[in-house]
This record gives structure tokens, C-alpha cells and sequence, in this order.
């Protein structure tokens, strides 16, 4: 798949990255996040969403490659670019005996945009308690509450780490709105990983797919839904299709699941895929050739 075009209003650049451990290895991840937009990490646990958003942080450090965030070469930390950097990782660590009214007088001498107003009327538009210790407030209203104050410290970027992870329905609806809401502005961009898919496919404008600490698929979400349809065969007429076309194939009960490509299948009766077909298809496909 293509990756982005450079350009001086990148959000986030990362050119190279890489990051060993002992049993893993994250490998030459590059990708462009254009400023005002959505990207969107997808890949199952140990794919290399969490280490890459770290490194991206400056909460680990990269054994090779470059980041720019916000036009800021990254060296170790994210320095005086914190300011407009807002975090949610996929455990709230918020200290647990504090409630809203007392991290809000926390946040207000750590951040010096810090806005009280929008962070209780944040806290009060989604039905959460400011008086509340915060290890009491359910696993929803944590993170909600984690959204509502990396949002009010006026950030350009929010940078999710399985924000909406564990949550109900409704609640990762109401979450998903605040980033509606926030991308608004049109200099405010959101790099958010998830393996809820269908979370990601409303909510992203680029869709970057991760596997064993390795880029699958950096592109468009709009031009992959548009390039890509599910083609029901037997396996024998998926087998005779054009080298190329498929790129992924799951046995069912009635036949076989092919994604292929449209347009090097005229005539075809394809279905539309969804963003979650075209991520377990062409992993599927990218197993089957290893």
C-alpha cells in the first residue's frame, strides 16, 4: 500500500523506528500523521501499538529511527511540546485518593493552559461525580475522566492508547463523540491504537495495520474500503482467480471468503468490506505467505 505524503504539517512523523526487546522486535515503523486528521493503530495484543506510542512519548527509547511531533524532532522526552500533547493510556494512573475538584487544582499547576471550566464541564457532560475518589469511579468513568482532562489542557494532539478498550457499547459511543468534538479544530489531529476495529472505522481518516512489530497496511481508510470487497466462492474458483486479486481467504461453511481487489475483478458480484475484513483477511493472507 502507498504511505503518506510528507508534508510540513505533520502532527506526528516517524521515519525508521525501531525497538528491541528479548522476544520482540519493533521493526522499521514509518508513518505520517497529517495535522487534522485521525490515524488509527490497529493490531491484537503484542502487535506493537503500545511500544510504538511509547516510543512516540518518549516513555521508552528507540534503539534506531526518528520522531517528530509537532514539528519537534523528539530527543528522549517529549520537553516543552507536553503542553499540547494529550495522553490517555489504556490504564487510567491517576492517584487513586484524588477526586475531580482535587486533580483539577493538581493539573492547573502542571499544565499553564489548563482550563478548570471545560474540564468540569467535561466531567458533568458525561454524568461523572467530581467529588468521587477516583478508585471508586468504574473502569468507564476512569478513562472518561482521563479523556476529560487530557482534553482540557487545550492539546493540538491526543495521542490513545486503547482508550476505548474494555468498555460498553454506549460508553465507547460517548468517548467517540469527544473525538468528533475535538477534531473540530482543524489543527487538532488524534493517533489513537485499538484493536476494536469498528471503533477505528467510524472514527479515522488513515488506518495503519500492525503485525509482529511490523507494518501491514498504511493507507486511506476511505480508499482501502473502496479498494477492497469480499468475493464468496468455492475454493476451487477462488483458487482460479488472477495472481493478485486475492489477498486473503477464510473457509466457511458454504465456501470460501476471498478479499480481493474490485478492480481486478470485473464482473464479480463483491460485497462491501468492512475495515475489520480487510484487517483479519489480509493478515490472514500475510500468514498464509510466511
Amino acid at each position: 500500500m502507498s504511505e503518506f505524503t510528507i508534508n510540513e504539517t505533520d502532527a506526528v512523523r516517524v521515519s525508521g523506528l525501531r525497538k528491541e526487546y528479548q522476544d520482540f522486535t519493533l521493526r522499521d515503523i514509518s508513518f505520517e500523521l497529517p495535522g487534522g486528521c485521525i490515524t488509527g493503530l490497529i493490531g491484537q495484543n503484542g502487535a506493537g501499538k503500545s511500544t510504538t506510542l511509547k516510543l512516540i512519548l518518549g516513555m521508552i527509547e528507540p534503539d534506531g529511527g526518528s520522531i517528530q511531533v509537532l514539528g519537534t524532532e523528539m530527543n528522549g522526552s517529549l520537553g516543552e511540546t507536553a503542553e499540547d500533547v494529550g495522553v490517555v493510556l489504556d490504564e487510567p494512573c491517576f492517584p487513586v485518593y484524588l477526586t475531580g475538584i482535587e486533580l483539577d487544582k493538581v493539573f492547573a499547576n502542571i499544565y499553564t493552559r489548563w482550563d478548570s471550566e471545560a474540564f468540569f464541564g467535561c466531567l458533568k457532560k458525561l454524568n461523572i461525580p467530581a467529588d468521587k475518589d477516583f478508585k471508586d469511579l468504574s473502569r468507564g468513568n476512569r478513562m472518561k475522566m482521563s479523556i476529560a482532562a487530557a482534553l482540557s489542557h487545550n492539546p493540538k494532539l491526543l495521542v490513545l492508547d486503547e482508550a476505548t478498550s474494555g468498555l460498553d457499547p454506549y460508553v465507547r459511543d460517548e468517548i467517540v463523540d469527544l473525538f468528533y468534538e475535538f477534531t473540530r479544530e482543524e489543527d487538532h489531529s488524534i493517533l489513537i491504537s485499538s484493536h476494536i476495529v469498528s471503533d477505528l472505522e467510524k472514527l479515522c481518516d488513515y488506518i495503519i495495520f500492525l503485525d509482529n512489530g511490523e507494518i501491514l497496511v498504511n493507507e486511506e481508510k476511505d480508499v482501502l474500503l473502496d479498494s477492497f470487497g469480499i468475493l464468496q466462492l468455492p475454493k476451487s474458483e477462488i483458487a482460479a482467480l488472477p495472481a493478485g486479486a486475492v489477498r486473503g481467504v477464510k473457509e466457511t461453511p458454504y465456501g470460501c471468503e476471498a478479499l480481493v481487489l474490485r478492480e481486478s475483478l470485473p464482473g464479480y458480484e463483491i460485497r462491501p468490506a468492512s475495515l475489520e475484513d480487510v484487517y483479519l483477511l489480509s493478515k490472514r493472507g500475510m500468514e498464509d505467505m510466511r
